[in-house]
């Protein structure tokens, strides 16, 4: 049970580091563009990557407050 777990949580991790990448290489390039629809897409994706480390952050409160994960604690 506790393998499944540590693969989840790195497979996971790895999806939200895939994410914020694009998030910030997606800010950048609105950033650069030279559109009406930039301004708002770059307004959008500045407010995502600022909420989704936060929400990353509080899954990882959630779990080690609600879960038992005892044995990732020794490794």
């Amino acid at each position: 049970k506790g393998s499944t777990m540590k693969k989840a949580k790195r497979i996971l991790a790895l999806i939200g580091v895939i994410f914020l990448v694009a998030m910030y290489l997606s800010t950048l390039i609105f950033s650069l563009i030279d559109s009406p629809l930039a301004s708002d897409l770059l307004k959008g994706s500045v407010a995502a990557t600022i909420l989704v480390p936060v929400v990353l952050y509080g899954f990882v409160l959630f779990s080690r407050l609600f879960g038992n994960d005892h044995d990732d604690r020794n490794d």
